[in-house]
């Protein structure tokens, strides 16, 4: 069996639904104070979610580029309509239930801060019910502006780092079209390192790297990885080199050696699974029934409620963890725990309603709006 097969990636799910897991899971090391490298930094997993996102949206455009040229306006217009009606309607409804919960959540998240002794969040973040607020963050503009970035309960800044990403995609492609794989990706990313280097230069920071520029380097690591499947093993090892040099680039913060080994190894991991077939005979025996597995019905499932999961969950986690803090007297492990053992069922089962009420109708409706331009 092949890692790649026709117009699906067999562990591709299982990827997605591990990544939105890993930062439940980190976020809950962090309210906790239970502390464990790795797994207990949600950072790494949204770094995953961003990867995979850049792969996937090369992935298909390789897949539709002959029914659906992007040299064509008509196939921009019909992608970001799709990608719109894909994450719009879930935000929208998690947006508004985050803003009305906003002094719940912040009283929660005070009860937190207080106990493990750390600077308190901003109010702001929970209580800004402005329309000035409302009107960034349902325009997906929040990403541009270091005022709004980071106002509101939920994980969103990932979010409007997407939607940029998918409004600069045909560009890109475009620009890969003319100049090569290795010469485009480098380029882009080359830009965006110019631009956040530019504006650390000039004082203008980010709360969390919401702007495309800051992560324009991970989604490209993932590109990469995708257009390797259209090449020869040897041209695909480069590929995967580069896209190594792309997640060490030099974007913000302090340099970590653990998070930038882990990187690196989600990198080389993510090109084994999908180029299974370019390995030696010996590891790609040992990696098809993983790649499958990550394939099955229950990875299915927890990918696509990965999207559900990832933008609730840290609504369902503060409070709880407000409540063990006030209630209970036990260590960091058992309060980290307990955390996961009450949050986790209720997040899935709210994403499992969020995905076939609001996230496939959405779906549905942005597939309607573009059959006659894609069929055309």
């Amino acid at each position: 069996m092949k890692s790649v097969v026709g117009d699906r990636v067999d562990c591709l799910d299982g990827l997605r639904g591990l990544a939105a897991l890993w930062v439940l899971v980190g976020h809950a090391h962090l309210l906790t104070r239970f502390s464990v490298p790795v797994i207990g930094d949600p950072d790494l997993g949204v770094d995953l979610f961003i990867m995979l996102s850049g792969f996937l949206m090369v992935f298909h455009y390789q897949r539709r580029r002959d029914r659906e040229p992007w040299e064509a306006s008509s196939t921009w217009i019909t992608f970001w309509v799709r990608r719109f009606f894909r994450i719009a309607p879930l935000y929208y409804v998690m947006l508004v239930a985050a803003l009305t919960l906003g002094p719940m959540l912040y009283d929660a998240r005070m009860a937190i801060d207080g106990f493990n002794g750390v600077r308190p969040q901003l109010a702001e973040r929970y209580l800004d019910s402005s329309l000035a607020n409302y009107l960034a963050h349902l325009t997906f503009l929040f990403g541009f502006s270091p005022h709004f970035a980071y106002r509101t309960a939920l994980p969103d800044w990932s979010i409007g780092l997407e939607m940029q990403f998918y409004a600069a995609l045909p560009f890109i492609v475009i620009v890969i079209g003319r100049i090569g794989w290795l010469k485009g990706i480098v380029a882009v990313t080359a830009i965006g390192l110019v631009i956040a280097s530019g504006l650390n230069r000039i004082g203008i920071n980010f709360p969390m790297p919401t702007f495309l520029p800051l992560k324009m380097h991970v989604f490209a690591a993932g590109m990469l990885l995708a257009g390797a499947l259209r090449t020869d093993r040897a041209r695909a090892y480069q590929f995967a080199a580069i896209a190594i040099m792309l997640v060490l680039a030099p974007v913000g913060g302090e340099r970590d050696l653990m998070h930038e080994t882990v990187r690196v190894t989600l990198v080389l991991i993510f090109f084994a699974f999908i180029h299974t077939h370019r390995l030696p005979e010996p590891i790609a025996r040992r990696l098809r029934p993983i790649g499958a597995f990550l394939g099955n019905g229950f990875f299915h499932n927890l990918g696509e409620l990965s999207f559900g999961a990832y933008l609730i969950h840290l609504m369902v986690m503060q409070p709880v963890i407000a409540y063990l803090i006030r209630t209970t007297d036990v260590s960091d492990p058992v309060r980290w725990a307990l955390t996961l053992a009450i949050t986790v069922p209720i997040v899935y089962a709210l994403a499992w309603v969020g995905y076939n009420l609001i996230e496939m109708p959405g779906q549905n409706i942005g597939k309607g709006l573009t059959k006659p331009r894609a069929s055309a």
